[in-house]
């Protein structure tokens, strides 16, 4: 029996799948198939439960391409409501373990099941070497980007994975999909990255299309969200406490004075079902 569940967070779905309770490995071209829209379950990735050292939990987070990624904002609150309404714990308030750090999560439940959770996602990291970027400066804050005649002006930060947001005061999804892809793979990205077009609707409140790497355009994203947030605090531009708004809601995101970030949001069940492989 291969038992998975597909929850989202916003909009933004994964599979959720247990290493114990699978006889399956994940190779890339198998989760290509099992994310695809058409002729497989389909979702934005897969979260996959593994044992950790280091924390509660560990989680090992695959994109749709094959790929693997540090860490998922979204992903983690679907995975923490998976550990808890699946009765893997019955704490509210674990670590787990990702590629790009150990976190810590606290959920909040309603009759007896996970509505929202809240993360606290890492301190923000703006150190181009360790994003990582290509460039001799040390970090990498409104820097020019030429892309298909555009001159864009970037800020790149990690959130454990690497981001690059551009401040906009026109934002469309055709605009994410026309140059996501191509800032995604330019050069001076060796890791590639994930892009944001944000935004600012108020110093409190920042609007968001997302280029998700390995993913495409997606729904939303947690990491994006405090990239956007921390980007934008840091070039002075909103309040360190602040709402991310995506096309099917909002995460909520808070900053200390060491540049830790801290994501609070809502997250669903689709299904719970078996794969027929």
């Amino acid at each position: 029996m291969n038992n998975f569940v597909k929850s989202h967070g916003l909009g933004n779905d994964y599979i959720v799948l247990d290493i114990e309770k699978i006889n399956f490995k994940l190779t890339p071209k198998l989760i290509k198939k099992i994310c695809h829209r058409n002729y497989g379950i389909g979702s934005d990735g897969i979260l996959l439960l593994i044992k950790s050292i280091k924390a509660d939990f560990g989680l090992k987070i695959f994109n749709p391409d094959g790929t693997e990624a540090e860490k998922s904002g979204n992903g983690l609150r679907i995975f923490s409501k998976f550990l808890f309404d699946y009765k893997y714990t019955k704490k509210k308030s674990f670590s787990i373990e990702t590629k790009g750090g150990v976190v810590r999560s606290e959920v909040k439940t309603k009759n007896s099941k996970v509505e929202l959770v809240k993360v606290e996602m890492g301190t923000a990291i703006f150190e181009a070497k360790k994003i990582p970027v290509y460039t001799k400066k040390e970090v990498v804050l409104k820097e020019k980007l030429k892309i298909k005649n555009k001159v864009l002006t970037f800020s790149s930060v990690s959130i454990g994975n690497p981001h690059c947001v551009i401040f906009t005061n026109s934002l469309s999804a055709k605009t994410a999909i026309e140059l996501g892809e191509i800032i995604e793979k330019h050069k001076i990205f060796p890791s590639r990255t994930n892009v944001q077009f944000a935004k600012i609707l108020s110093k409190k409140e920042v609007m968001v299309e997302i280029w998700e790497r390995g993913a495409g355009l997606t729904k939303a994203c947690g990491t994006a969200a405090c990239a956007t947030a921390v980007s934008g605090y840091i070039n002075e531009l909103i309040e360190k406490r602040v709402d991310i708004e995506f096309s099917l809601g909002k995460l909520s995101i808070s900053i200390d004075e060491n540049n830790s970030v801290h994501m609070k949001g809502p997250v669903s069940d689709i299904v719970n079902i078996d794969i027929k492989l």
